[in-house]
């Protein structure tokens, strides 16, 4: 692998995209694991934009945009030294600031799409992801990307099984594959070592399954 390969794999697969990426694959690539979007597909539209597209264009702004402006403005203000926030430092303040703004969208959500439970439990699982990432990268320096691409993976593998949707099964190879490129090019890097890539990807990965395969049990 080479490092300008590992560098474009981290940034299109960049943590604060794994919303998008993760309703986009949903959203096209298999939209009867999301109950009740086809009809409310067909039925309503967001200005120009179908249900679809209007619903992941809202997830991007919220999950992307808005965080990405935020901790633009932390460095800006000097709250955080370097964008690339490679060290503990420059994570802290941007990871609770993160974590505020994807609570927030998750109880959007929650309040606004109960017709599409997946979806807010897939918000409600990232959100929870966030917040340990934030308590620990107060003191130690968990991999981010490892906890969003096996959140990915977690998030997948529970709605497959909590909804019995099939149309998962091929995303969900895809995302194994496209896991052990992103983390080896984490490594190639030398960002993380392989115990803060094991820890993100076991945390990412049981957070996720969890809150959406035990959600009656919580909420």
């Amino acid at each position: 692998m080479t490092t300008r390969f590992a560098q474009i794999l981290s940034a299109v697969l960049h943590p604060l995209l794994m919303p998008t990426v993760i309703f986009g694959i949903l959203f096209y690539l298999a939209p009867e694991s999301i109950q009740n979007l086809e009809m409310f597909n067909s039925s309503a539209r967001v200005g120009m934009m179908s249900l679809k597209m209007g619903l992941l264009l809202l997830i991007f702004l919220q999950t992307f945009v808005l965080p990405v402006f935020s901790i633009y403005a932390l460095h800006r203000f000097g709250f955080v030294g370097d964008l690339k926030m490679e060290t503990l430092a420059d994570r802290r303040i941007p990871y609770l600031v993160t974590l505020a703004i994807y609570t927030f969208v998750a109880t959007f959500f929650t309040m606004k799409l109960k017709q599409f439970p997946e979806i807010t439990l897939i918000m409600t699982g990232i959100a929870f992801s966030i917040g340990c990432v934030a308590v620990i990268s107060l003191y130690w320096k968990i991999s981010a990307h490892a906890v969003g691409i096996s959140g990915m993976l977690g998030a997948f593998i529970g709605i497959a099984i909590k909804y019995e949707s099939n149309q998962l099964f091929y995303p969900i190879l895809g995302v194994i594959l496209v896991a052990g490129f992103l983390l080896s090019a984490r490594l190639h890097l030398r960002v993380h070592t392989p115990a803060q890539i094991i820890a993100g990807s076991f945390l990412g990965l049981i957070v996720s399954l969890s809150v959406i395969l035990f959600s009656d049990i919580f909420f």
